[in-house]
């Protein structure tokens, strides 16, 4: 079973913050985020949950994780080139102290990105029991309350998700005995997270603790988990302009979205099995807040270098209004991937941990507010619409406020 739950009082507490994938842009764009807090250097534009006082504060934030690339966070930082110069030199004492651990990999699963901070161990049993260690030693070393472990790794190909390997918990462990080829990096990471009693979201679309087996441990352990795949820019306006389309009674005949990126993740999804994960979270959310199936709907996600994490969202929406008038909505949304995504990771683990201090166990719903492809319990269709995934979100919140 999970350790017992620490009932420390928010502000009083140190929060481990393990991250997979955290030489990436995401996160080293978080992790700046929050010392640049610390310094007073910036606002909290960004950060949807920053007037919350009941939830940790963003400078009880600790972090470490693991990467490919074994470069400290002031050079991914760099490479990135998300921040500004002034901010980047700002933080960069700090970042540069915190270096990742070695990754587990498999170039079967993602494999357009390599690296040579590799975890020397064979095997996917010994694999999740040093991934087990990693954490432990996090946790005692840095003397946190918890650790919440986040996966911002590049998107995975997915296996079979009706594979037997995958449909219990006892199958799953029998699995990671055999090296089954149904198990990715993105389970074993999940799986040692939730035998350590942590914390666990997703923010990929890859498939991890939304496999049954993972949720059946989660809930088991009494591990609150969350995911999957962060709602940043593209989505969060289709999940904000659907049900105002449905509202007024405006049919949608055709939506199609196009992204271009040049990011690490960009180049992750320019596989096309990556790729096939990622559009099946970005395009399962329409007909559901529609009431009703568009045939065309159109998703593309293009890799182009020159963008770099200067990603540029375009959609086109063709309705049909009273007496079949046919009417178009153009949006070009030009964002910055991880400046969108980095204030929801905190948020997030800011909220876990709020969570696991309740002590709430297995699938999180009221944090489908974060994600594409929200996980429900039951496996039903989950909420997709904005407004009252944000509802949802607030009253939780609230009502743990009543509780104390």
């Amino acid at each position: 079973m999970a350790d017992t739950v620490e009932r420390a009082e928010p502000g009083q507490r140190r929060v481990g913050v393990a991250v997979i994938g955290l030489g990436g842009a995401v996160a080293s764009t978080a992790v700046a985020g929050v010392e640049a807090l610390r310094l007073g250097t910036t606002a909290t534009d960004g950060l949807p949950l920053a007037g919350r006082d009941d939830l940790v504060p963003y400078d009880s934030l600790v972090f470490g994780g693991w990467d490919l690339s074994p470069d400290d966070l002031a050079k991914a930082a760099q490479v990135h080139q998300v921040l500004e110069q002034e901010q980047l030199e700002a933080v960069a004492p700090r970042l540069q102290l915190i270096r990742p651990w070695p990754a587990v990999a498999d170039p079967e699963y993602c494999r357009n990105i390599t690296g040579a901070n590799v975890m020397p161990v064979a095997g996917l049993r010994a694999r999740a029991e040093r991934l087990r260690e990693d954490l432990r030693v996090f946790r005692a070393e840095e003397n946190l309350d918890t650790v919440v472990v986040v996966n911002l790794a590049s998107t995975e190909r997915w296996p079979d998700p009706a594979s037997p390997a995958l449909a219990s918990a006892a199958a799953f462990e029998r699995a990671l005995d055999e090296d089954d080829e149904s198990v990715g990096p993105a389970m074993v990471y999940a799986y040692a997270a939730l035998r350590e009693g942590m914390p666990y979201v997703n923010f990929t679309p890859s498939l991890s603790v939304d496999a049954p087996a993972l949720v059946e441990l989660a809930e088991r352990e009494g591990v609150p988990v969350a995911g999957k795949d962060g709602k940043t820019g593209q989505t969060m306006i289709k999940t904000v302009l659907a049900p105002a389309l449905r509202s007024r009674a405006l049919r949608v005949e055709g939506w199609y979205s196009t992204n271009i990126l040049g990011n690490r993740d960009g180049r992750a999804l320019d596989d096309p099995d990556s790729l096939s994960s990622k559009i099946g979270t970005k395009g399962s959310v329409l007909d559901a807040m529609l009431g009703y199936p568009v045939e065309d709907h159109i998703v593309r996600i293009d890799y182009y270098r020159p963008r770099g994490d200067a990603k540029e969202a375009w959609d086109n929406v063709d309705l049909v209004g009273f007496l079949g008038r046919r009417m178009q909505l153009k949006i070009d949304f030009l964002c910055r991937d991880s400046i969108l995504a980095a204030p929801l990771v905190l948020e997030l683990v800011r909220v876990m941990a709020e969570a696991h201090r309740r002590g709430e166990g297995g699938v999180q719903e009221q944090l489908g507010y974060f994600f594409k492809a929200p996980m429900t319990a039951d496996g039903t269709e989950p909420e997709h619409a904005l407004h009252e995934q944000e509802r949802r979100l607030l009253s939780w919140l609230d009502a743990g406020i009543a509780r104390r």
